[in-house]
C-alpha cells in the first residue's frame, strides 16, 4: 500500500504535527508500507509526476524534530513559503495525495483538525485515517462538543462562551479560579487559569489572540487522565501528574519538564471501567471514528470529560502511544492497526 503522511500545515501546532508525522512515517515504513511524507502547506513546487512517484520509495528530506516552546504564528508560517502565497494546500499536494491508497492525516490544531482538510479529501474521493469532516469540526469546537456531551448526560465542567465583541460585559455564573481557552484549538495553546478578576481580564485578552470565541470553564480540581480509543476499543487510561503548574503546551511537548505519566493508573477497577464506558460513549455521540482520545478529570464528584481529541499526537511525549504500550501494542503496531482499521471500515481491501 502507498500511504501519504500529511504533515505541517498552517497551525500553531505545526511543529507538533511535523514531529508526530515523521515518527508515524518511519513506523509505517518499518511495517512495509510505501510512505511519502508531505507538508500540507509547503507542498512540492517543482515536482513532476516522476519525482512525485519517487516520494513513496526514495529518501525523505530530514525534518527537524526538536519542538520549540515558541508557538508559531500565521506570519512566521506564511514566511516559510517563498512566493508569499497563503492558501492552505501547497503546490502539488492534492496530486500527491491522489496517488496514495490512503492518507494518514498527521495534522494538529486549526485547519488540521477542524474538518476542512477532511472535507477537501472527501470531495476528491481520497480516503484518510481518523474521523470525518463533520465529527472533526464538532470535536474541534469545544462549546458545541460540550453541548452534545451535556445533552447525552456526560458530565463536563460548567462553561460560558464569550465572543470578542461581548468581552467587556462578562458575568461569570461560577467563581474563581476559571479555565480560559480558545473555543477552537488544541495542545493548550492560548489556555490560561485565572485566579481572580484582574488575571481573568488579562488572560481573556491574550486568549483572544488565538480565536474570536473563548470558552470559560469552572475549574475542576482532581486527578487528570486521558484515554485513547482505537477501532472501537478503549485502551488503558494514562494519568498525567504535573508537579510544577499544570499540563500546558510546554509540559506536553518539551522534554525536561517534571511531568509523570502512569499507565495503567492506580485507580479502582470500577472507576477505570466506567472511564472506558464514558470514553466510548463520548466517542460515539460526537461521531468520531477510527481513533481518538478522551481527556478526563476525576474527583469525589465522579468523572468529568474535559474534551475529545480527533487527531491525538504521536510524538515521543504523546499520551496515546504510551497507553497502547501499556496494552501490549508497540508504536509501529499501533500505527499499523490504525491504518488497517480504517482500510477495513472504508472497504478499501474489497
Amino acid at each position: 500500500m502507498k500511504i501519504v503522511v500529511l504533515a505541517g500545515g498552517r497551525s500553531t501546532e505545526r511543529n507538533v504535527s511535523l514531529s508526530s508525522s515523521a515518527k508515524v512515517a518511519n513506523a509505517l515504513r518499518r511495517k512495509g508500507y510505501e510512505v511519502a511524507l508531505v507538508d500540507l502547506f509547503l507542498g512540492l513546487p517543482d515536482a513532476d509526476e516522476q519525482s512525485m512517484a519517487a516520494l513513496f520509495t526514495g529518501e525523505q528530506q530530514d525534518i527537524d524534530l526538536n519542538i520549540s516552546d515558541e508557538i508559531m504564528t500565521d506570519d512566521v508560517i506564511n514566511a516559510l513559503r517563498p512566493d508569499g502565497s497563503t492558501q492552505l494546500f501547497g503546490p502539488n499536494v492534492l496530486k500527491i495525495l491522489a496517488m496514495a491508497d490512503i492518507v494518514w492525516i498527521g495534522l494538529h490544531g486549526g485547519d488540521g483538525e477542524n474538518g476542512k482538510v477532511q472535507a477537501v479529501l472527501d470531495l476528491n474521493n481520497i480516503p484518510y485515517t481518523g474521523s470525518g469532516a463533520l465529527a472533526s469540526g464538532i470535536t474541534m469546537d469545544k462549546s458545541v462538543s460540550k453541548e452534545i456531551m451535556i445533552y447525552n448526560d456526560i458530565q463536563t465542567a460548567k462553561f460560558v462562551n464569550i465572543r470578542k465583541e461581548d468581552s467587556g460585559t462578562v458575568v461569570l455564573p461560577f467563581g474563581f479560579p476559571v479555565v480560559i481557552k480558545p473555543a477552537n484549538g488544541g495542545s493548550s495553546v492560548g489556555m490560561y487559569i485565572a485566579k481572580n478578576d484582574v488575571e481573568f481580564k488579562k488572560d481573556l485578552k491574550e486568549a483572544f489572540e488565538f480565536d474570536s470565541e473563548i470558552l470559560v470553564e469552572e475549574y475542576i480540581k482532581g486527578r487528570e487522565f486521558s484515554m485513547a480509543v482505537v477501532n472501537g476499543k478503549a485502551l488503558a487510561a494514562i494519568e498525567i501528574i504535573v508537579t510544577d503548574g499544570w499540563y500546558d503546551f510546554e509540559h506536553k511537548f518539551v522534554t525536561g519538564n517534571t511531568t509523570k505519566f502512569v499507565t495503567p493508573p492506580d485507580i479502582p477497577d470500577d472507576v477505570h471501567d466506567e472511564m472506558k464506558q464514558i470514553a466510548l460513549k463520548t466517542f460515539k455521540v460526537l461521531g468520531l471514528s477510527n481513533y481518538g482520545r478522551i481527556d478526563f478529570f476525576w474527583n469525589e464528584n465522579g468523572l468529568y470529560v474535559i474534551e475529545a481529541n480527533s487527531l491525538p499526537g504521536m510524538t515521543p511525549l504523546s499520551l496515546m502511544p504510551q497507553e497502547a504500550e501499556a496494552d501490549g501494542l508497540r508504536y509501529d503496531d499501533l500505527c499499523d492497526e490504525i491504518v488497517q482499521g480504517q482500510v477495513k471500515a472504508l472497504g478499501l481491501n474489497e
